[in-house]
């Protein structure tokens, strides 16, 4: 499969800059400028993924964060370019205008090519502030159970978030941002649906995140489900991170805070052995409240048969970008968003960080602000 995607990477990557080559009018330096790009764009990204815990941190996350944000910029070149070849493919076949039409402003012209070049980094300008608008996902739920004393009628607050990716690419001061912005909401709880950490723990550990976790201000807790990329990370190295952030990680296992409700989370798909859903819930208390974290978002009919109030999910991004975002939309059954099956309730998180480069088109970086039971 890494040979396949390499290959790819590589043939669009071609692809792209041999457009770039023939668009750009014949000069020297700025063709020795082009393939210089080349070279740090394509490279950095392979070279922060397999060596990059070799290297100093901030090199790497340089490096990273050159290659991925380059893997998106690509890609709207690759879709520009195509559907400029594809056009002209038609054209030759149908002959609905002159044969120069394009070429005469796509091929060695300073006009077209500062145009394609201005548009895609005005749209990427744009994907970036988008991604650092962190939007307020408000989600009132009531459920036919007590949550706290019965006598009280309480109700209670949930701060979810998802997919915050730390690492090279997200670092400690920007974190710490989203902290201030979850302390602001006083939640009672907050739950983390898999995907705090990126691809290492090594800069988690060198920039101390786990200090800044002991900020988050919930006086019931953090507790987490296993994502994906705590795998990817290595999952021992993983879980000693989240422990000593002071994350209680829910790994196939339940737990019942404050005596008044469960907050059940399941390990994540990459382990084929995890336990079924109804193995979770067949021992508990079903006149409490609940609240499963999932973090990928498949079955989820299941939250409706066995019981479950409330399902938090992430990992799809909502595809991040568009038009990744149809592919995620096709792929599973809810990619964003909120969905009730019978008496379950369930929110698919976007995520409030981000995998690589950080841009938002189409998509949103989000926290969700779930109130149960509010009057």
């Amino acid at each position: 499969m890494f040979i396949i995607i390499f290959i790819v990477y590589l043939l669009v990557n071609f692809y792209v800059f041999q457009h770039i080559w023939v668009a750009m009018p014949p000069n020297t330096i700025g063709r020795v400028a082009l393939v210089s790009f080349a070279v740090i764009a394509v490279s950095s990204f392979f070279i922060s993924f397999l060596a990059g815990d070799a290297m100093p941190v901030w090199l790497t996350s340089v490096l990273y964060k050159i290659g991925t944000a380059w893997f998106f910029i690509m890609l709207y070149f690759f879709i520009i370019l195509a559907f400029k070849d594809l056009f002209g493919l038609a054209n030759r076949f149908l002959h609905f205008m002159p044969a120069d039409a394009i070429t005469r402003y796509t091929k060695e012209n300073w006009v077209g090519f500062s145009f394609m070049i201005g548009f895609i980094a005005l749209f990427m300008i744009c994907g970036y502030i988008k991604y650092q608008w962190k939007v307020r996902v408000d989600v009132p739920i009531q459920i036919y159970k007590t949550i706290g004393d019965s006598t009280a009628n309480r109700s209670l607050r949930i701060v979810a978030i998802s997919d915050l990716h730390l690492g090279y690419g997200i670092g400690k001061k920007e974190f710490e941002g989203w902290i201030n912005t979850i302390n602001a909401e006083n939640p009672d709880i907050v739950l983390i649906a898999g995907d705090v950490i990126d691809n290492s723990v090594r800069p988690l550990n060198e920039g101390n995140f786990a200090e800044s976790f002991h900020k988050i201000k919930a006086p019931l807790g953090i507790y987490a489900c296993l994502g994906n990329h705590e795998y990817i990370s290595g999952l021992k190295n993983s879980l000693e991170f989240l422990e000593k952030a002071g994350i209680h990680v829910l790994k196939d296992s339940a737990a019942l805070v404050n005596n008044n409700f469960y907050v059940i989370g399941r390990d994540d798909r990459s382990n084929e052995w995890r336990r079924p859903l109804k193995e979770l819930t067949d021992s508990l208390d079903k006149s409490k409240p609940l609240i499963l974290l999932d973090h990928q978002p498949y079955h989820l009919e299941e939250a409706e048969a066995y019981g479950i109030d409330l399902q938090i999910s992430g990992h799809t991004h909502q595809g991040q970008v568009w038009p990744i975002s149809a592919i995620t939309n096709a792929i599973y059954e809810k990619d964003h968003g909120f969905v009730k099956k019978g008496n379950a309730n369930i929110y698919v998180s976007s995520g409030i960080g981000i995998w690589g480069g950080k841009f938002r088109i189409g998509t949103q970086s989000e926290y969700v602000v779930i109130d149960i039971n509010k009057k």
